[in-house]
């Protein structure tokens, strides 16, 4: 994340406070593992104000300590030419970018069976 430790801690407080204000059925956790902190998120979110928080934490770590690196993978069937696709947000350098996740799409039949009522 960064090599100036006060700058370090800063950030991650800062992570802390933000995870916290976050009312989100997810998980949304922040841990220091081998001198190096992680954030995890997992968990589903069917509402959109939801899944926006989150998404936003995600770019917000690569806003503010640019060393960052992750994937979040994200299924939105009302996401407008994507319904049928996991997308994978990337973080590389701290850039997010988005693609699809071939290995999960199309989610249908990848993923679940067609509906048929």
């Amino acid at each position: 994340m960064d090599d100036d430790p006060d700058r370090l801690a800063e950030i991650v407080e800062g992570l802390r406070r933000r995870i916290d204000g976050i009312a989100s059925p997810c998980l949304l956790d922040l841990r220091w593992m081998n001198g190096e902190a992680f954030v995890h998120i997992g968990g589903f979110a069917n509402h959109a104000h939801s899944s926006a928080e989150v998404l936003d934490l995600f770019r917000h770590v690569g806003e503010i300590a640019p060393g960052s690196y992750g994937l979040l993978h994200v299924r939105d069937d009302e996401d407008p030419g994507h319904e049928n696709e996991v997308r994978v947000l990337r973080m590389v350098r701290g850039i997010v970018t988005r693609h699809t996740e071939s290995a999960m799409s199309p989610c249908i039949p990848v993923l679940e069976d067609p509906y048929e009522g």
